[in-house]
């Protein structure tokens, strides 16, 4: 017997195929079951012919050996359609599980090339390890084991398996296996199996810095690191008191001035067990350069080589062969990619240049290429790779962190953050702390690349480029991370440009369309089409605990941009401005002077307060409401509601008054008179309701702003932030300006505060307002992976009659409206939603002008796609 530390020991992966070969009675299925009880294996990971065979055929083996020929031929032909069914069933398990990153081990015969290579094919297909496990069972034993079994294969079929076994053996090892195992049936009680872990996984403990691309910025890296809070210890490694960790995206060498020494820092550190790496495409070149490939180096890895040399000149030839050997095999073995773990649960990964959902802790040549690479296609007339989103496709809930690509500021797009800022450019060095999920940076001290093409200067001079009209026209998509991918179809975007190039602000200022916003579902209330009941309701099925009813003002929307200075207005929109206003559908809201009389008294007053300082912000953007109605509404008054009024009473009153000079005649209207009087008292509250929204203007004299979201100050978004928040702030605002306005809203936790609120909205219905907005607590609010609806309206009796007529309520008119279909309207509520986040979010971070207009773009193009225009 050997010593337990002796034993061979074999180990299976942790995911991928096993084929467990050989022929009948050899012991394979002996073999799985001592796994399964050792607990080497699952028992839902083995994979077994007969197990299909039964589930497909009844049975696991038809003997049609002693029949007639006749019999015996259908026999065998039934078994061998039972046979192909049951592997086409395996099969389709086998790719199921392995699309998932499990372990299947295969118990069937495998005794041919082709049973084989169909495996070995469909692990490649799905980028895991496949592993051959052959057992070498002499033919006695075999023959002997087949005499003791209750259905006996018999003596021909053992021997030609036998045989078939010794020929095909050989030549496993050419067959394409990651590794394979050929184990004496004398061995087998020797043997130790273990499973490999994923080495891919790594804990978060308690915390990691995930650092983007340094390409030997070795100042910036040690100032970005002391930010970080890692100090200088034993023999020059840099640890940090809590026990975090830090994480590079690849790429630290190259460009820069001193790759030889930020490599040697990594290695260092990786071997220490105090940081991770991953591969890179400028770290796959370097590696295959020293270990004495030929490579063609360039874009700046060729000064990689210069400093090899001077470490030659300096140290010896000797040495600097012995740190290429070194750096070399460090290089190659770092992982493409790496999944950080709590509790078991995948939080974080980390990919030079990305990575697809589906290859998410696996490894394989082709993962590796599309780690160190992104997904390009083919290059532009530049020259340079054309990189596609492959982020756009990314959705099952970890946090990918990437670099490769610079950009000015951390990209976060669609639970995806890259972070690389380009220092080697002359951009900034950028570290990602989680679970803090903060972004912390140094800025370069120079642009070290010298680069003709530099990235981040290219991207300066064309960010206030105009917009590739050619890329929208057609159709396209834009990547939220609140919602994914948004499509926008053609005939929909041609209708938004022609909008956007005759009659919107300039595009540089058009930053966010503000999502429409659909009533709740019709009230079960016979009284009432829309009541604030069902809109509780909604949230609350979504899980929604807390909401905020606000004061619906019947205004007109408006979105507010106001600057500091002027001065303040150039890195955001590349011109001195004071701010802007336009309208939901990016129409300047007021004439030249009127707008520069506002933004000036507004710049003023929040100045004067000291609003800025006291946010250490340059810029204020509002979602708000302008009234008085009549401000921007006069001929739709005039044409749609005063004259129609006026028209309607005038008209029923002659009505009423015939009818009842018919009464006095004798004649039986009682029945016409009772509905003349309702109607003419409809006429008179039609008249009433639009008069309650309008007075009288006198320059900046009666205009109230009613401010309900503060979207963003300098460098910060608020969708994080509660409705309550966003209310207090506006108090705050009425403060600092009279032309503020602050709104009203009720907090509802329970039974007793729905009532509340609804007893709140009867009333200020009831006086003639237009009714109340419900929100979830938190601005932007997901029952689970699902966005909910960001507001939904509530407009009171009263109003609705400006909005469906002044008979509305009648019966069978309110019968026919709560017909009503809103699924169009809330679906474009979520997609506007989505897009207007997105766009302020690009504008904060100063993205081109592109990039914050193609959000704009396709929330007009939505607002071209018609959908009934009372709800």
């Amino acid at each position: 017997m050997m010593n337990e530390d002796t034993r061979r020991t074999i180990r299976l992966p942790h995911a991928g195929i096993v084929l467990l070969m050989g022929p009948s009675n050899s012991g394979k299925s002996t073999l799985l079951a001592r796994l399964v009880e050792e607990g080497v294996l699952l028992q839902t990971e083995v994979v077994s012919s007969d197990q299909f065979r039964m589930l497909v055929g009844d049975d696991v083996y038809i003997d049609w050996r002693g029949r007639p020929k006749h019999e015996a031929d259908i026999l065998y032909n039934d078994y061998q359609r039972i046979s192909e069914q049951a592997f086409a069933a395996m099969e389709t398990i086998l790719r199921m599980r392995g699309g998932l990153g499990k372990l299947s081990v295969v118990d069937a015969t495998h005794l041919y090339p082709d049973d084989r290579r169909k495996y070995i094919d469909l692990a490649h297909r799905l980028d895991l390890p496949v592993v051959v496990v052959a057992l070498d069972v002499p033919e006695e034993a075999l023959l002997k084991r087949d005499a003791g079994r209750a259905e006996p294969r018999g003596k021909q079929r053992v021997k030609q398996q036998a045989h078939q076994f010794k020929r095909t053996v050989r030549g496993l090892k050419e067959e394409g296996f990651d590794s394979v195992y050929i184990l004496k049936d004398a061995q087998l009680p020797e043997l130790r199996f273990e499973r490999r872990s994923n080495p891919l996984l790594k804990e978060i403990g308690p915390g990691i810095d995930i650092i983007g691309d340094i390409h030997g910025c070795w100042d910036e890296m040690i100032e970005l690191i002391g930010k970080l809070g890692y100090v200088p210890g034993e023999e020059g490694l840099y640890l940090h008191p809590e026990g975090r960790k830090l994480v590079s995206v690849g790429d630290v060498m190259s460009r820069g001035p001193q790759s030889i020494r930020t490599m040697m820092f990594w290695q260092q550190h990786v071997e220490a067990g105090a940081a991770y790496m991953v591969d890179s495409n400028h770290g796959w070149k370097i590696a295959r350069y020293l270990s004495g490939r030929d490579v063609s180096l360039s874009h700046g890895d060729e000064r990689v080589a210069d400093e090899l040399a001077q470490l030659a000149q300096e140290h010896g030839s000797e040495a600097a062969s012995q740190w290429r050997q070194r750096m070399s095999h460090f290089l190659l073995e770092a992982p493409s990619h790496l999944v950080f773990t709590k509790n078991g649960v995948r939080h974080v990964v980390v990919a030079h240049a990305g990575i697809r959902d589906e290859a998410i802790g696996k490894q394989s040549k082709r993962i590796s290429d599309f780690c160190r690479y992104g997904d390009t296609d083919g290059f532009d007339a530049a020259g340079k790779p054309v990189r596609k989103e492959w982020y756009a496709h990314h959705n099952t809930g970890e946090l990918i962190v990437w670099g490769h690509d610079p950009r000015v500021q951390p990209a976060v797009v669609n639970h995806t953050i890259n972070i690389d800022q380009g220092v080697v450019f002359g951009g900034q060095l950028t570290a990602y702390r989680y679970p803090e999920k903060a972004f912390v940076s140094v800025q370069a001290a120079r642009d070290y690349s010298e680069a003709a093409d530099n990235p981040l200067k290219e991207w300066a001079r064309r960010r206030f480029s105009p917009p590739n009209l050619r890329r929208l026209i057609e159709g396209y998509s834009v990547v939220t991370d609140s919602y994914g991918e948004v499509e926008v179809r053609g005939e929909f975007v041609k209708a938004a440009i022609d909008t956007v190039s005759h009659f919107t602000v300039p595009i540089e200022e058009l930053l966010y369309i503000p999502p429409t916003m659909s009533p709740p579902a019709v009230s079960e209330d016979e009284a009432y089409l829309e009541h604030p009941r069902e809109a509780f309701a909604y949230y609350r099925a979504q899980g929604v605990q807390t909401m905020v009813a606000e004061k619906k003002h019947m205004g007109s929307r408006a979105i507010l941009t106001i600057y500091k200075d002027e001065a303040a207005a150039i890195p955001y929109i590349g011109y001195p401005s004071a701010g802007s206003i336009y309208t939901r559908t990016g129409r300047a809201f007021f004439p030249n002077q009127m707008e520069h009389k506002v933004l000036g008294q507004l710049q003023q007053d929040l100045r004067t307060s000291e609003y800025f300082e006291r946010y250490d912000t340059d810029i204020l953007v509002l979602d708000a409401e302008i009234l008085p109605w009549n401000l921007k509404a006069k001929e739709l008054i005039a044409a749609q509601y005063a004259h129609v009024a006026e028209a309607a009473m005038l008209d029923r009153t002659k009505l009423l008054v015939k009818l009842k000079e018919a009464q006095a005649a004798g004649r039986e209207v009682g029945d016409w008179i009772e509905e003349g009087e309702r109607k003419l008292a409809n006429a008179e509250t039609f008249g009433q309701a639009f008069q309650y929204y309008c007075w009288d203007v006198d320059e900046l004299e009666g205009v109230r702003i009613a401010s309900f979201h503060i979207l963003a100050h300098g460098g910060e978004t608020f969708f994080d932030r509660t409705h309550v928040w966003h209310m207090e702030h506006a108090r705050e605002l009425a403060g600092c300006s009279k032309l503020f306005m602050e709104t009203e809203y009720r907090v509802i936790t329970d039974a007793a505060s729905e009532e509340e609120a609804i007893a709140w909205w009867a009333e200020m219905t009831e006086t003639g307002h237009e009714g109340i907005v419900v929100k979830p607590e938190f601005y932007r609010t997901r029952n689970g992976s699902k966005l909910v609806q960001p507001a939904l309206k509530v407009r009171g009796r009263r109003y609705l009659h400006i909005i469906y007529g002044m008979d509305y309520l009648e019966p069978d008119n309110l019968k026919r409206l709560k017909q009503r279909k809103t699924r169009k309207k809330e679906k474009h509520a979520l997609l506007e939603f989505a897009l207007g986040m997105e766009g302020i979010e690009r504008f904060v971070r100063k993205d081109s002008v592109e990039r914050m207009h193609e959000c704009v773009l396709a929330a007009l193009a939505l607002e071209s796609d018609p959908v009934d225009p009372r709800l």
